[in-house]
């Protein structure tokens, strides 16, 4: 593997775990109120768009980031719908 190909993937891996902590914390506080539905709508879209492309170009560091944050935002999208808001105090 190429220095440039580990960059890459490294970068892809970076560009995957950004939205760990917040599925991590939505899960733990069963909370999503504050999430824009229309924010994961673009990013679960933007992701099927840059999944396409790597596809087409044959890009493993691309396919494989998108697809992961593809798989984040489905789980929080997920969670919006499955999750009560919660009353305020």
């Amino acid at each position: 593997m190429s220095w440039i190909e580990f960059t890459g993937y490294f970068g892809s891996f970076l560009t995957s775990v950004t939205f760990l902590p917040q599925v991590y914390k939505s899960w733990q506080s069963r909370s999503v109120g504050d999430l824009s539905i229309w924010m994961i709508l673009i990013v679960v879209t933007s992701t099927i768009v840059w999944s396409v492309y790597a596809v087409a170009i044959h890009s493993g560091p691309v396919l494989s980031a998108n697809l992961i944050v593809l798989a984040l935002s489905l789980v929080l999208l997920y969670f919006k719908f499955s999750f009560k808001e919660k009353d305020p105090l």
